[in-house]
C-alpha cells in the first residue's frame, strides 16, 4: 500500500526486435548526452525508463524496455506523448530501427509475472 501522499505507480515491459545494421545509430540516438525526449517522458509521467540490448542465440538482437507510470491515466498520457511533434520526429528516426514481432505494429507490452519489492 502506498503511503498517504505517496502516488501509486504501474510499471511496463516492453519488447521488439532491431535492425543489426542499426545498433550503432540507435545507440548514438540513446546516448546520455542526448536530449532526446526525455523531458517529454516525464511531462506525461512516464520515469525509469530503460532499455536493454540482448542477442538471442539464433543470431536476433531484441530490445527490452521498462518504465514506472506515475500519472492517472495512462491511455490519456500515451495519446497525448503521442501527439507531440518532438516525439512523433523521433519515433520517425527510431520506428525504423526496429522489427515489430509478429503481429505487432510497434513494441509488445510485455505481461508481469513479478515484482519483488
Amino acid at each position: 500500500m502506498p503511503e498517504p501522499g505517496e502516488r501509486k505507480f504501474q510499471r511496463v515491459g516492453m519488447v521488439i526486435g532491431l535492425r543489426d545494421e542499426a545498433v550503432d545509430e540507435y545507440r548514438r540516438l540513446h546516448a546520455d548526452d542526448e536530449p532526446g525526449v526525455r523531458d517529454l517522458l516525464r511531462k506525461h509521467h512516464i520515469t525509469n525508463f530503460s532499455i536493454f540490448m540482448h542477442r538471442f542465440p539464433d543470431g536476433r538482437l531484441y530490445e527490452f524496455a521498462y518504465y514506472e507510470y506515475r500519472g492517472d491515466d495512462l491511455a490519456a498520457d500515451l495519446a497525448a506523448l503521442d501527439a507531440e511533434p518532438r516525439n512523433r520526429a523521433w519515433l520517425g528516426r527510431c520506428d525504423p530501427m526496429q522489427l515489430p514481432l509478429p503481429g505487432e505494429r510497434s513494441w509488445s507490452v510485455m505481461e508481469s509475472v513479478y515484482w519483488n519489492e
